[in-house]
């Protein structure tokens, strides 16, 4: 038995495991990588095995950043199944369409403003590869079983976002278990993620190895952040992630105006994608913390701006207000149109609510920089930027180690780092090793490595 490392190694995004077990192999994961160019440009080669010989792709949840290259994947022949949790492929239905969707209108803006040296810029795939590669998709249950010849598998709950797994894998005598991304213990919105069973080798993330959440109660800087705002007369603008996060931050914000520690501001969500998953999280409700009154009182609370129309209509609000838009580290959506108009105002905050990968414009706002390039343009950035670190839908350091502690792993059980930055996964394998009776190692590009 072999696994191909493909992504996710040395960086947080691209996540692809190839698993070749005798005749049949299966992929673990396909998701686009973000961030730094030099990375970014990995999406436009080919993938990096051969397509005709998958069997299989299971997805541990929907993020871009897992699931994003499945349209790809398509376009490159593939026409096998695609396996993942109902939940999973209900934000797939929206996120691969969204993601489709914005790189055909990056290119059209690009091409229409002559920012590219191509005489025709492409998207790297349009809707309808899109809204094919969703044919693919067989949902499944947590703890069901899937055969794939000699290779069997199953989900189980990681936390994280809706229908997040960790993907644990049988085959040749052998279990092999990838975390997906791991949630947090004690989550405002998601339910813990489950042990995990005795394994003979673990792929686990390492996002946050090198970092501690913080302690400070989210909830009052939150109402803070707002607070000094308003008092400013001036404008919070949120990038955020429209899976889990947007939800999060409209249920927060609806509750500290029920409870009076905010004033009642005019809350805008800027993003087709998160108002469509916003439902969802309303479907899905035994999948996560929130009853349904909850559900019905951060939706109610909140404008939704569908429409272009809609959200070039909040250039004209005079008085204070909060903005929610995607993209989460500001790498595209329409949060940058209102970065370029809001950025150069003093009065502005940029609240950030969750991990910035090197290389986005997330990361270098919070470095401190002076400007920030939007659309060819430097915009010179003088409002205040704040991160709100406890939103994070990532265990960290010792939230990680607490779930391996919790899980039925044996000593020397061995464990390659992987959806992480060096220096994190480093610190991660360090501590554990320290820690812990397991084997660790971080995973490298292009590895293989045989069981």
């Amino acid at each position: 038995m072999e696994i191909h490392f493909l992504g996710a190694t040395e960086t947080v995004t691209g996540s692809k495991f190839l698993l070749r077990a005798g005749s049949k192999s299966i992929l673990v994961d396909c998701g686009l990588y973000q961030g730094y160019k030099w990375l970014r440009e990995r999406n436009w080669q080919p993938l990096p095995f051969d397509v005709r010989q998958l069997d299989a792709v299971v997805l541990t949840h929907a993020h871009i950043d897992h699931s994003g290259a499945i349209p790809l994947l398509y376009q490159q022949g593939y026409r096998g199944p695609v396996f993942c949790h109902h939940g999973t492929k209900a934000l797939c239905d929206i996120m691969l369409r969204d993601s489709a969707h914005l790189q055909e209108e990056d290119a059209r803006f690009y091409h229409r403003h002559k920012l590219t040296k191509h005489e025709k810029p492409k998207p790297l795939y349009d809707t309808a590869a899109a809204v094919h590669s969703l044919e693919l998709f067989q949902p499944v249950e947590f703890r069901e079983t899937v055969g794939v010849g000699d290779i069997s598998f199953y989900l189980q709950p990681a936390g994280h976002i809706l229908g997040a797994g960790s993907l644990v894998v049988e085959t040749e005598g052998k279990r092999i278990g990838f975390s997906g991304d791991v949630g947090r213990l004690e989550d405002i919105m998601m339910y813990p993620p489950k042990p995990l069973p005795e394994l003979d080798l673990l792929l686990m993330e390492s996002t946050y190895g090198n970092r501690l959440h913080s302690d400070v109660d989210p909830w009052q800087q939150l109402a803070d952040v707002v607070n000094s705002t308003a008092s400013a007369g001036g404008v919070l603008v949120v990038p955020s992630f429209a899976v889990g996060r947007a939800q999060t931050l409209q249920h927060m914000l609806t509750t500290l105006i029920q409870d009076e520690r905010i004033p009642p501001l005019p809350i805008f969500l800027d993003s087709p994608m998160a108002i469509d998953v916003s439902e969802l999280y309303c479907h899905y409700k035994v999948l996560h913390r929130l009853d349904a009154s909850q559900c019905r009182a951060m939706c109610a609370r909140v404008t939704y701006c569908e429409s272009v129309a809609q959200s070039k209509a909040l250039d004209d609000i005079p008085y204070p207000h909060i903005i929610i838009a995607g993209s989460g580290m500001a790498t595209g959506g329409r949060v940058l149109h209102h970065l370029k108009r809001l950025l150069p105002d003093y009065r502005t905050t940029v609240l950030f609510t969750g991990f910035q990968a090197g290389g986005t414009r997330g990361a270098r706002m919070l470095g401190g920089v002076e400007s920030v390039k939007i659309h060819g343009e430097y915009i010179p950035c003088k409002a205040k930027v704040a991160l709100l670190d406890g939103l994070s839908g990532h265990a960290d350091y010792l939230e990680l180690t607490r779930w391996l502690q919790q899980s039925s792993l044996r000593r020397g059980t061995q464990i390659e780092l992987v959806h992480g930055e060096p220096d994190a996964a480093d610190a991660l394998r360090l501590y554990l090793k320290d820690h812990t009776g397991f084997r660790v190692n971080v995973a490298q590009y292009r590895h293989i490595f045989r069981l």
